[in-house]
Parts: C-alpha cells; sequence; structure tokens
C-alpha cells in the first residue's frame, strides 16, 4: 500500500470536464492531451512499484515549496539510507540526444528532463535537510512508454528505458532493508507539507453559460442520461445509478468548475437539466448537502 498514493490533479478534473462540456480550442486540447497521458504513464509506473510498498515508503504525486520554489515529484522512495525519485515520461516515437539536447526526429527540441531532474535533485536535499533529516538523494528519469527509442543516448546519464524498468525494481528491491520511524515521521512530514493545489494552472476561460447543461455517466461520460424512476441509466453503456447519486455527483462538478458561485436548488434544476421537478434536486440538496440561509436565499455548503 502507498504511503501517498497518485490522484488526478484538480486541473486534469478540470480539463477532463470541459472537454465534454464545451469546445477546447487546439492549443487546450493539446495540453490536456499531453496531461492525460503523463498521468497514464505514472499510473503505469505505480503498477510496476506496487510490490516495492512493503521495503520502501511510496510517495506519489508530491508538490513541494522550498525557499520560496514550488518542485514536483512524480515518485519518491525512501528506503533506508538513500531517498530515490523518479520522473516519469511517456513519450512515445523516435528521439536523439545530440548536445545535451533531446530532439523528436526528424527535428523538433524537447525540453530536456534531465535539467528538471538535477533541481529537483538540489531542492529535495536541501527541503529534507532543512526538516532535520539526513539523506541521501538520487534521481532518475523513467521513459515509461515500450513505443519510446532515444538514439545515441549518453551512458553516464540517470535515464531508465522501458526494458531496464524491472531490472532496476529488483535491484532496488535487493537493496532493501527495513525502516524504522524515523522513515515514517520523514514520510509524514512530506506528505503535510504537500501542496495539495496548484497556483500554477493552463486553464482555458470558460463562463458557465459556455458549457453544456446535463448529467454525465459516471462510466463512460456520455450526455446519453435519461431518469428512469429512481434511476438515471446511460443509453450509450447502460450504466446505472440513483438519481441521488448522479445529482450529487454533478454537483461536486459544479463546484469544481465554479467555486465562487452558491449552489441553489434552481442552479442545480438548470445544472443537471435532465431532473424534471425541482423539488426532486431540492430533496436531494437537503439530505447530502448543509443548508445555509432562509426562504429565498437558502443556499447550500
Amino acid at each position: 500500500m502507498y504511503f501517498k498514493a497518485r490522484a488526478k490533479s484538480e486541473e486534469l478534473l478540470i480539463l477532463d470536464s470541459l472537454s465534454k462540456r464545451m469546445n477546447l480550442s487546439d492549443q487546450d486540447k493539446l495540453y490536456y492531451l499531453n496531461l492525460t497521458k503523463g498521468y497514464e504513464g505514472e499510473l503505469i509506473f505505480d503498477s510496476l512499484t506496487e510490490d516495492l510498498a512493503e521495503e520502501y515508503l511510496i510517495l506519489n504525486d508530491l508538490l513541494l515549496s522550498f525557499n520560496k520554489t514550488t518542485f514536483q515529484i512524480d515518485s519518491l522512495m525512501i528506503g533506508l539510507n538513500k531517498a530515490y525519485f523518479y520522473e516519469v515520461k511517456n513519450y512515445e516515437g523516435d528521439f536523439y540526444y545530440e548536445s545535451e539536447k533531446i530532439y523528436k526526429k526528424p527535428k523538433t527540441e524537447i525540453t530536456n528532463p534531465l535539467n528538471q531532474l538535477s533541481r529537483t535533485e538540489t531542492l529535495l536535499r536541501q527541503f529534507i535537510q532543512s526538516l532535520g533529516f539526513s539523506m541521501a538523494v538520487e534521481g532518475y528519469v523513467i521513459f515509461i512508454n515500450p513505443e519510446f527509442t532515444l538514439y545515441q543516448a549518453p551512458l553516464n546519464k540517470p535515464f531508465i528505458f522501458p526494458t531496464q524498468i524491472k531490472r532496476h525494481l529488483q535491484q532496488l528491491r535487493f537493496n532493501s532493508s527495513k525502516l524504522n520511524d524515523k522513515h515514517k515521521r520523514l514520510a509524514e512530514k512530506l506528505v503535510s507539507l504537500h501542496i495539495k493545489n496548484s497556483k500554477y494552472t493552463n486553464l482555458p476561460n470558460y463562463e458557465y453559460d459556455q458549457l453544456r447543461k446535463g448529467i454525465k455517466c459516471a462510466s463512460c461520460s456520455s450526455f446519453m442520461v435519461t431518469v428512469n424512476g429512481r434511476s438515471c441509466i446511460c443509453a450509450e453503456c447502460g450504466h446505472s445509478e440513483t438519481v441521488a447519486q448522479a445529482v450529487k455527483r454533478s454537483v461536486d462538478e459544479f463546484r469544481m468548475l465554479f467555486p465562487d458561485k452558491k449552489i441553489t436548488t434552481n442552479v442545480i434544476h438548470n445544472w443537471c437539466c435532465i431532473v424534471e421537478s425541482k423539488k426532486r434536486i431540492k430533496r436531494i440538496l437537503d439530505n447530502h448537502l448543509n443548508m445555509q440561509g432562509n426562504n429565498r436565499w437558502i443556499y447550500y455548503e
């Protein structure tokens, strides 16, 4: 079991929602695609490191700040005398290394992940020391996609290619030793200092009136959802859930997209759109949220 499990960032969750409810620009679509692909690559790496969770304290998706500088770690493994951290890249296709730079063939330069790795290593080492712990830090770039090739890759760089990942993890298991309370305290401190929501996002501008209204299917995200008695049923995939569950899920989505807007019966009735009765919406809100205000000024939190 991971000490800190991975979850989708709020930025990716919002883009998931917006991609279904509005037309994203080509630039925003590409950004969303890259975020999604990166997250999928991290999940693949998680599936490979899961067996190490008994020998190492594994903290996934950390966002930390030290000396007014924010840095992000895809995966951190705390061992007996050393902390290993990983920058996971889900690149696909043919790339080559030349003069300390990386290019996607034929000649498109991409950001060299070693630059970020070096920066993170310095910050993480200083950060751990500032917390009163002494531990070596070692970082690697993991290329997780089996369809990735890097030509002219230097031998002295901390790259781990798809065919090397399992051997690397096996070596970590071979070198593992029993951890103690000191390691757990470090892990707990890092988790407590994790920044949950980054200020630095690239979300498109959007307004309520721009977005498609309706309840999305919890399984396939289709809007082909209809109300049948106490159930919401998706005509696309057949998924079924109670109306109350569907409305509550839609309220959570609305709150995520519009954190500054008040949740009222009228607003959620319009947002869900397929539930005809406002009284039914109000009853669900009464049962699942806390009512604030009174009479015509009632809203929910």
